[in-house]
């Protein structure tokens, strides 16, 4: 089979593409023909090395990937009437495991990371939903704000921000969110009750609007320190990419890691439903050929895309 990956870390050009051999569905697996990868920046992460330490022992080549969207070939032994062959399906991928990430013709994965497609969308559409909608219920779900509160949200027009303003919404929460000036009715489209321009003073102008602070903040936009002031004395601000704090002004600094509910059934399904009932927006900014993974990286990592990138492994 077709896959793409690399056997050392670098810039986009160190992707190639990989023939493998089809991998076997062993109990409580199936085996999923891709048809739609979705680019996400925990990838370029693995091209760089960001996951090094955790695959020590994983040969190369390595298969980046999370986010994968096909059509079910197989089922492995134990695994239960909830998933059929010829299903429409998408996947939640862990790429340091050997067996790689969703970068390949066919990948093997758990069924209990397996759910049905969202009716209606497309491969490329539904490939952009499980990775980014499962870290934003996961920030939500950390936070436990109770309806009526108010959060914050930055980065809020990419992937991971605007799914956490949507979920923010329909779980009943007042929502302030940064946009740029060209993003401003884009964010507003999701939900967002209050804007704020982006930038490095966005928790001043946070505390602008609300003076006390807010008591939950997630950090789609990887600002770390900056935001901190934005947050009020005792309140929590969730972190996307593994920064810890330190904890400040009874500020708590809480990493959430979207592994950790890659198995979690029932959320997943959820995010499916919604992304049907339109509570969830999916969105690709653009589809290429998988032999071009080089140049989604470089897309991805020019930043400014409203959507994501997607791998076409038809």
């Amino acid at each position: 089979m077709k896959a793409i990956g690399l056997s050392t870390y670098g810039g986009p050009d160190v992707l190639r593409e990989v023939e493998l051999p089809a991998p076997e569905a062993g109990p409580g697996e199936v085996r999923i023909r891709v048809h739609a990868a979705a680019v996400n920046p925990t990838d370029v992460m693995m091209r760089t090395g960001g996951h090094a330490a955790r695959m020590r022992d994983v040969p190369p080549p390595f298969l980046p990937g999370m986010d994968a969207a096909g059509v079910i070939e197989k089922l492995g032994p134990g695994v239960d009437d909830r998933l059929a062959v010829g299903q429409r399906v998408v996947a939640l991928v862990l790429p340091t495991r050997p067996e790689g990430g969703a970068y390949a013709e066919q990948i093997v994965v758990p069924a209990a990371s397996v759910v049905p497609a969202p009716g209606g969308s497309d491969h490329a559409e539904a490939s952009t939903l499980l990775m980014n909608a499962a870290t934003a219920r996961l920030a939500l779900d950390t936070l436990a704000l109770p309806a009526g509160a108010t959060v914050a949200v930055t980065g809020a027009a990419g992937a991971v921000g605007a799914y956490t303003v949507e979920l923010a919404k329909a779980d009943g929460l007042t929502v302030v969110a940064d946009a740029a000036p060209h993003d401003r009715d884009l964010v507003r489209g999701f939900g967002a009750d209050r804007l704020v321009d982006r930038g490095t003073d966005v928790a001043e102008r946070i505390r602008a609007l609300l003076p006390d602070g807010v008591p939950g903040l997630v950090d789609g936009s990887d600002q770390r320190e900056e935001v901190v002031p934005a947050v009020a004395d005792g309140g929590t601000l969730v972190e996307l990419r593994g920064w810890q704090g330190p904890d400040e002004h009874g500020v708590t600094v809480t990493p959430v890691f979207v592994a950790s509910v890659a198995t979690d059934t029932a959320l997943l399904d959820t995010l499916r439903r919604q992304a049907e009932e339109g509570v969830l927006s999916l969105r690709v900014a653009k589809v290429l050929p998988a032999s071009d993974a080089a140049e989604a990286h470089r897309l991805l990592e020019a930043g400014g895309l409203r959507g994501r990138v997607v791998l076409d492994f038809s």
